[in-house]
This record gives structure tokens, C-alpha cells and sequence, in this order.
């Protein structure tokens, strides 16, 4: 008698991705940099500093956000590596820690043109 329902799997399928998936660490630290990178306030911080390094009093008032919100944002995005500081006399100077960032957004970023284009 044939079992309704049964489920069949790819076995080929199933072994391959086995072998070859993420680590749980790298899993955990892609989806902790998507976390941060998620928030609009974060998206408009990375995009200015891509542009130029900046101190917290100028990225405030170019983003029309106050300093104590630019510098907690800020506080988050280098406790994950995304954002480095320099001190230049008595203020600090952010830069983003490494062009990937840059990559990533600018990837997101034409996918969303294409998108936007496509459906518009």
C-alpha cells in the first residue's frame, strides 16, 4: 500500500549544504552586522561617513539628528568594528573601518535602483 504524503529529499541536495554551510559563529556575526546596518539612523551615519570622516557635532547637524543619538549610534557601529575614531585635539573623528561596508551598501543600494526601476 503507498503511503500518501510521503516526503521525498533530495539527498545530493541535503549532503552538499551539510558540508557547506556557515559556521554557527559566522552565521551569528553576519546576521549581528545586518542587525546593525539595519537601521535607518546607522544607514544615513555609514553613508555620510563613506563620504567623509567626520566629528559627532557635524554628522549631527548634517543629518538633522542630536549629538547624544549620533554618538550612541556611533558607540554601537564600533563596538561591531563597523566604525573607527581618531582624536584630534579635544574632538573625535569617525571614518568607517574598511571599504566592505561601503561594497555592501552600495551593492544594497543598486538593488533597490534595479527594484525600484523594475516596479516603478
Amino acid at each position: 500500500m503507498e503511503e500518501k504524503n510521503k516526503t521525498i529529499f533530495d539527498e545530493d541536495s541535503i549532503k552538499y549544504i551539510s558540508e557547506n554551510m556557515l559556521s554557527d559563529t559566522y552565521v551569528s556575526r553576519l546576521s549581528s552586522f545586518f542587525k546593525v546596518i539595519g537601521d535607518e539612523s546607522r544607514v544615513k551615519i555609514i553613508y555620510a561617513l563613506s563620504l567623509r570622516e567626520m566629528c559627532v557635532n557635524d554628522i549631527a547637524e548634517a543629518l538633522g539628528m542630536t549629538q547624544s543619538a549620533v554618538s550612541h549610534q556611533l558607540k554601537l557601529m564600533k563596538a561591531e568594528g563597523h566604525v573607527k575614531a581618531r582624536r584630534s585635539g579635544k574632538n573625535m573623528f569617525y571614518s568607517l573601518d574598511d571599504e566592505h561596508v561601503v561594497d555592501i551598501m552600495e551593492e544594497g543600494l543598486k538593488h533597490i535602483v534595479h527594484k525600484f526601476h523594475e516596479h516603478g
